[in-house]
């Protein structure tokens, strides 16, 4: 806590405090008055001062600990977890055919990304894509569809 000397109490129009008076700290949040019942008053050393070189008490408030809530029925602190966790998202595996050089420029991709400090994965640069595609007006999803070839799906014969 800082203390205004008696000139600049004076300049500001404060009065001084009286001799022999004993300040104590109490904490005020966004207007409230502070809780008596949750403080404790300790007497800490005496300070001196600096403009009257005079050995000064301060009594410091310190708030009281309180006490912890009472535990749930089930005594099961993990299923209170749960309820506190979003849910997951639910994933979705997938296989699919994809021409050889497309395939390549994901790995270009990969590298370009790594180089500019952001490293990527294959899965990672495929969902870009699809909200990429998914942005587009409808004119602008149906001309760039046109231009992807159509390739005859499943698995290649070994």
């Amino acid at each position: 806590m800082s203390k205004i000397a008696p000139m600049q109490a004076e300049a500001l129009g404060l009065k001084p405090a009286p001799k022999n008076t004993v300040t104590v700290a109490t904490p005020v949040v966004a207007g409230k008055a502070p809780a008596a019942k949750n403080m404790a008053v300790t007497k800490a050393k005496p300070a001196i001062s600096k403009v009257t070189a005079k050995p000064v008490t301060k009594l410091v408030a310190k708030p009281v600990a309180k006490a912890k809530p009472k535990a749930s029925k089930n005594n099961n602190p993990k299923k209170d977890d749960k309820k506190a966790k979003p849910e997951k998202i639910k994933m979705e595996r997938d296989s699919f055919t994809m021409p050889k050089d497309e395939y390549a420029q994901l790995n270009l991709l990969k590298a370009r990304l790594m180089a500019m400090g952001q490293p990527a994965k294959k899965s990672e640069l495929l969902r870009a894509g699809v909200k990429l595609l998914a942005a587009m007006s409808d004119n602008t999803l149906k001309t760039t569809l046109a231009k992807i070839p159509v390739i005859k799906t499943g698995r290649p014969n070994k």
